[in-house]
């Protein structure tokens, strides 16, 4: 039973493009900023969770971009990483905190173990559900899937410019994400961050282990710089960008399989 969120307010997960027939499979772990009223914006000022606290801004405009234009299948989350990360695991001290880089959350204070429960049960799972399912309902129909978690990030954090325009993330198995990496780099004027800003770790992160890494599939997450994508023109240049990469990419990627898989055929 949802305990948080109200009859009217919106879905914790959206799909769109359900029945998209690209391999890819795109999800957004922090696509909105949005916070159930009961939680009375969690002490926030809008202005705040305005801010990369609250959201990945400007990541669902090329997500839909992307999807649109791959024919793929994309998967958000639609409330605030403040109310609850779904790229964390929910034991971590990171996945309701009581600060975001400077500011504080009030409503994150002294959380009771029932309040944690009642937002992993109304967001967290049936974001994570629906990305399971739509993994099962390929599985059986023997369909190959390349997961794409995609994000953003601030130009400036705490202080220190980042010089990067993108990164390609990764955790135990680097092959996408070293093939897409390649491809970014031969674009024009384009810094591209390995792994960086950010890393994927079991303890920093969901999507990539639980999703990619457990079910063996071929996956990589993409990190875009905020400013770059703050408008619809930006989103669609990015979207552009990612839809003419990521096939090349995982191209390469099966074709690489094919032949280490010839080589185990022709061994001794």
């Amino acid at each position: 039973m949802n305990t948080l969120l109200a009859a009217d307010e919106p879905r914790p997960v959206t799909i769109h493009n359900e029945r998209g027939r690209s391999p890819f499979l795109i999800v957004a772990d922090h696509a909105a900023n949005r916070v159930p009223r009961a939680l009375r914006d969690l002490g926030v000022s809008e202005a705040e969770r305005q801010r990369h606290i609250g959201w990945d801004i400007g990541i669902a405009g090329v997500c839909r971009a992307l999807a649109d234009s791959l024919d793929a299948t994309l998967i958000q989350q639609n409330y605030s990483r403040l109310v609850i990360d779904c790229n964390r695991p929910p034991v971590s001290p990171t996945s309701m905190p009581e600060i975001s880089e400077l500011t504080p959350v009030p409503g994150n204070i002294g959380l009771s173990d029932a309040d944690r429960q009642a937002r992993i049960q109304s967001i967290f799972r049936p974001y994570h559900d629906a990305i399971e399912a739509e993994l099962e309902r390929r599985k059986e129909a023997q369909r190959p899937t390349a997961l794409i978690a995609m994000h953003s990030f601030t130009p400036v954090y705490k202080g220190v410019a980042r010089p990067w325009q993108a990164g390609v993330l990764y955790n135990r198995d680097p092959r996408f994400a070293h093939l897409l990496m390649a491809l970014l780099k031969q674009e024009t004027g384009l810094t591209v961050g390995d792994n960086e800003p950010y890393s994927v770790t079991d303890d920093s992160d969901y999507t990539i282990p639980v999703h990619g890494e457990r079910r063996g599939l071929h996956h990589t997450a993409v990190e875009i710089r905020q400013d770059l994508i703050a408008d619809e023109k930006g989103q669609k240049a990015w979207g552009a960008i990612m839809a003419r990469l990521l096939p090349t990419a995982y191209g390469q990627l099966l074709e690489a399989d094919a032949r280490k898989a010839s080589g185990r055929r022709a061994g001794p």
